[in-house]
């Protein structure tokens, strides 16, 4: 779905890519990812979504979102159907992937990674501290408002210490990750 501008930069008079921009290609990807992320916001609360910057045919420029639940990935998987992204159609599916992190190169995050493009395991695009504040920062700011406002009318939420602090501290304990069944949606 992402398309890397120096994949696609014209050959020099030697008949290699010209070089592109460090920065122009880091503004161009910010823009994907910003287009990218409004548009599958419109679905449900958008939990990670991540970018492969690998070159391999079956990796690049795959985009991989994980919804807060289950609702939000099905709307998606339904209303992405049919629908092109620059002059190419989205091929969109579920994605057996239930944690990113363990799909993600290790190597690659260290600048270790002796496979280049071409390793199986996800190279993950960064953004900027600043775009992932404003795009992922709303549905912090939500919550926090929706705590204040139970906290003004003197009902509502947890009490520090009550009965569902003990709930979520052994939910977070619990060695089989997410309880919650999530789903992630693959947009290709």
């Amino acid at each position: 779905m992402y398309q890397n501008p120096a994949l696609n930069a014209p050959p020099g008079p030697d008949g290699l890519p010209m070089p592109i921009d460090a920065r122009q290609s880091q503004e161009h990807f910010e823009d994907f990812y910003e287009d990218i992320f409004e548009e599958l916001a419109k679905f449900g609360e958008i939990e990670n979504l991540n970018v492969c910057d690998n070159l391999a045919d079956h990796m690049v420029g795959s985009v991989y979102v994980k919804f807060s639940d289950e609702e939000g990935a099905a709307a998606a998987l339904q209303g992405l159907q049919g629908r092109f992204y620059g002059g190419r159609p989205i091929q969109i599916e579920f994605s057996p992937v239930t944690d990113f992190r363990e799909a993600t190169c290790r190597q690659y995050e260290e600048n270790t990674c002796t496979r280049g493009g071409y390793c199986n395991f996800m190279h993950l695009r960064p953004i900027s501290r600043d775009l992932r504040k404003a795009l992922f920062g709303r549905y912090k700011r939500k919550e926090r408002v929706e705590d204040d406002r139970r906290d003004d009318r003197g009902r509502g939420g947890p009490r520090p210490g009550g009965r569902d602090d003990f709930r979520n501290q052994r939910r977070d304990r619990s060695p089989g990750g997410d309880r919650r069944g999530r789903q992630d949606s693959f947009a290709d």
